[in-house]
This record gives structure tokens, C-alpha cells and sequence, in this order.
């Protein structure tokens, strides 16, 4: 073997090697814990470092944890946390997915079909699931969330769906529970990655609760202490101390003065009647949505107005096999790896999408994304 291909054999090895330790957890700290306390079971991310980023591994270890207690006698409860105080969970970790696209390794399939079969789990959960979504909740954290019967949000909690800045659309089920919060709203949250925060993460339809931040670890503690509990015991537990939560009551919706145009600036039959609207609108809130679209990806934008126009009428399963075949959309084009450059990787926040105006994204091109993968379609 040649130098020159020993040397480039070995940059591919250790570039392989990189991304796998992007994914595999190390034996000195786990990524995720697992733990038994009482009879509850409890999921702790704990990858603080990186605000809890979901990886491969950990989604490996969820899934089978779970599936264990939904069928032990001696478990009652399943309650999802973060480590650190910052984070529940503030995503997938796309880096290593756009690294393993990059190298042609099979991870752009395999942590979109695992995550995706976890979210659905989740959905259809026999037992009560409680997420402490104290802290920023975006991505992946809102798979590991949003589908379960409980979510607790707090003051610290940051909700945001922020996929089309880097090339992607709001996955993980976005295209389920998006197009179901009331009026045009899951649209305007999907299109321009708008983050909210604290009791606005409830009054939004995304969590169910809202609980200061100090009082979760009493919280946790009781739930942990009931005796066989129904949802309802679960759901009285939680609405008790959120009617000790005053922080923040007397606040209206962030959202709320600008519902009626949310509804009637994205009430529109495709994503450039949208800009039309919010260009022929004289509002400060009109302009600044408009400015916030024109940095998206145009792709991105055209995939997921359709994603939550489809997704209205289909089941949880239904909608994940959809966001599979897109997420594989995604990781044949080049938009994604452009926009992970742009924000995560130089972070200059000036990708250069491809196509560059909606005007030059075909609907054709659109369609092809939600075609069948055939055999490579997520089964569950």
C-alpha cells in the first residue's frame, strides 16, 4: 500500500472513529441514566456539557428501558429529565449526523429511524410519562417530550423548533403536534423557529403544566412516592403545584396581541403567499417575520408547509414515517450540511442555500421528498 493511500486510508479511519465517539458514550460518565427509584422509573440525559444533545446511544438505551417498564408489574410512572440546570434536552446531535453524512456512514439513517421509533413509543406510552422540561427543550428534546401524556414546563424552560435555519424541517412529530396547537400557530413556530419561554411554553398547547423551577425536585419526590398511580393521581399531583406557581400568571401570552395575525398573515395555500402577506403588511411584527423567513432555507421552508398541511390528518406512526422520508430527503441534498456549517460549525450565520429564492424550489422537488423509500421505509 502506497503512503499517499495508507495516509488517506487512515484520515477516513480516524474521521469514522470521531463520529462514532460523537455517538458512543463514554464507560466514565454515562450519557444517559437509568435509574429505579421506587416504583418509578427515571431517565436522566446527562450530557450537560452540550445541553444534553441527544446521541445515538442514548436514544439506544431509552428505547428497550422503556419498553422493559412499560411491561414490569413494578413500575408505575415514567419520569424524563436533564442534568446541568440548563438543559432538558436541546436537541439531536445533528454535528456528528452532518459528519456521518459527510463520510457516507449509515448513522444518517439509523439515528433518524431510532429516535423516530423512540418519539412513537413515547406516543402511544400504556403508562404515565412525565417530562420535567426545565430548561431549553428544541429538536430532539421536543421528541423526547412533547408526544408523552405529561410536560412539565418551568421559568427556565425554552421551547423553539428552529430546523429550517439549518437546512432540516421540525421533525420528531412536529408534523403531528405543530399543525394541532390552535389556529395558524404550530405553522408560524414551524416556519420561523420563534422561541418561546416559561408559562408561554404551556399557554402555546406544548406542555400540559407549569411549575416553578425550585419546586421540581419536591414534585419529582411525590410523584415518585405515590402508591399506584392512575394518570389522574399523576394529574391532580401536577395541578397542585401548579396552582402553587404564581411566577409570571399575570403576564399575558407573549403570542397573544398577535394571534389574530399569526392566523391571517399564515393562512396563505403555499409558503410565498405567506412572504406576500407579511410583505404587504405594514405591522413591526410583519416585517420582522418576513426578515426572519428570508434567512431560512427555502427548501426547508416549502418541506415542512407541506409536512404540517399533511400531517393535520395523520396519525403519530403515519406522520414519523413521512419525517423519515424527509430526513432522508435532507441527507441527499445539500442545504443541511450547509446550514449545520453555518450555525454550528464556522457559526458565520450566513449559510448559502441551494436553491437560493422559494421561487426556484419546484413543487416537483417538494413532492419527490415525501416519495416512498420502499424497503427503506421506517417500520415500526
Amino acid at each position: 500500500m502506497s503512503l499517499t493511500i495508507f495516509s488517506s486510508t487512515y484520515r477516513s479511519l480516524c474521521r469514522l472513529h470521531r463520529i462514532q465517539g460523537h455517538m458512543m458514550s463514554s464507560q466514565v460518565s454515562p450519557d444517559v441514566l437509568l435509574e429505579k427509584v421506587g416504583r418509578a422509573g427515571v431517565i436522566t440525559m446527562n450530557r450537560p456539557k452540550v445541553l444534553n444533545a441527544l446521541n445515538l446511544t442514548m436514544i439506544r438505551q431509552i428505547y428497550p428501558q422503556l419498553k422493559t417498564w412499560e411491561q414490569d408489574s413494578e413500575t408505575d410512572i415514567v419520569i424524563i429529565k436533564g442534568a446541568g440546570g440548563k438543559a432538558f434536552c436541546a436537541g439531536g446531535d445533528i454535528r456528528a449526523v452532518m459528519e456521518a453524512g459527510k463520510a457516507g456512514d449509515s448513522l444518517t439513517q439509523d439515528f433518524f429511524c431510532d429516535e423516530y421509533i423512540l418519539n412513537n413509543a413515547i406516543g402511544s406510552y400504556k403508562k404515565p410519562y412525565i417530562a420535567l422540561i426545565d430548561g431549553i427543550t428544541m429538536g430532539g428534546g421536543v421528541g423526547l417530550s412533547v408526544h408523552g401524556r405529561f410536560r412539565v414546563a418551568t421559568e427556565k424552560t425554552l421551547f423553539a423548533m428552529p430546523e429550517t435555519g439549518i437546512g432540516l424541517f421540525p421533525d420528531v412529530g412536529g408534523g403531528y403536534f405543530l399543525p394541532r396547537l390552535r389556529g395558524k400557530l404550530g405553522l408560524f413556530l414551524a416556519l420561523t423557529g420563534f422561541r418561546l419561554k416559561g408559562r408561554d411554553v404551556q399557554r402555546a398547547g406544548v406542555a400540559t403544566h407549569f411549575v416553578e423551577s425550585q419546586k421540581i425536585p419536591d414534585l419529582e419526590k411525590e410523584l415518585v412516592d405515590l402508591k399506584s398511580p392512575s394518570a389522574k393521581d399523576v394529574s391532580i399531583v401536577l395541578d397542585t403545584y401548579q396552582k402553587q406557581s404564581s411566577l409570571d400568571s399575570e403576564k399575558p401570552f407573549v403570542l397573544d396581541r398577535h394571534m389574530s395575525d399569526i392566523d391571517r398573515l399564515f393562512s396563505s395555500s403555499s409558503v410565498e403567499g405567506i412572504m406576500q402577506n407579511l410583505k404587504d403588511d405594514d405591522s413591526e411584527f410583519a416585517k420582522k417575520q418576513a426578515e426572519t423567513l428570508s434567512k431560512m432555507s427555502p427548501t426547508s421552508l416549502k418541506i415542512t408547509y407541506k409536512q404540517l398541511q399533511t400531517g393535520a390528518s395523520l396519525n403519530l406512526q403515519d406522520v414519523l414515517i413521512m419525517e423519515y422520508r424527509l430526513s432522508q430527503a435532507c441527507m441527499r441534498g445539500c442545504d443541511f450540511y450547509e446550514g449545520v456549517r453555518a450555525v454550528l460549525v464556522d457559526k458565520d450565520q450566513n449559510p448559502k442555500w441551494s436553491p437560493s429564492t422559494l421561487e426556484e424550489v419546484s413543487d416537483q422537488s417538494v413532492d419527490q421528498c415525501f416519495s416512498s423509500l420502499g424497503d427503506k421505509d421506517l417500520t415500526f
